[in-house]
């Protein structure tokens, strides 16, 4: 795995409970052998989002952020982020732009009349 690649989790579905801690020691041994501090979570075989997908993920984030790093969710159901937004948690997801960032090829210009702010 090169260096600067991030390390991927495929997350098949459905995950029960039991198998939530395996996937937790996973993420943590991920993020100690990528180097990147970033574990891409694939959860496109997840199904359609409920709580017990919001709180695998929220786990799996915990888990990241205590080994000094971040999960970035792969091919999330349409619903996902919105769910996850809804309830006030924070993923990266591949594909956009981080927050405060403008998307990429998006260049801020600014016209020569513009009066300073």
């Amino acid at each position: 795995m090169d260096a600067r690649t991030p390390a991927v989790l495929v997350l098949p579905g459905p995950v029960t409970r039991d198998a939530v801690p395996g996937l937790c020691d996973e993420v943590r041994a991920l993020m100690e052998l990528g180097g990147t501090g970033v574990v891409v979570c694939d959860v496109g075989g997840l199904g359609p989002p409920g709580l017990g997908i919001v709180d695998l993920l929220a786990r799996l984030e915990l888990a990241a952020r205590r080994a000094g790093g971040r999960i970035r969710l792969r091919d999330p159901d349409p619903a996902l982020p919105a769910l996850l937004d809804l309830l006030g948690l924070r993923f990266q997801v591949e594909g956009q732009a981080e927050e405060g960032e403008p998307a990429l090829g998006v260049e801020e210009a600014v016209e020569t009349g513009d009066p300073a702010v």
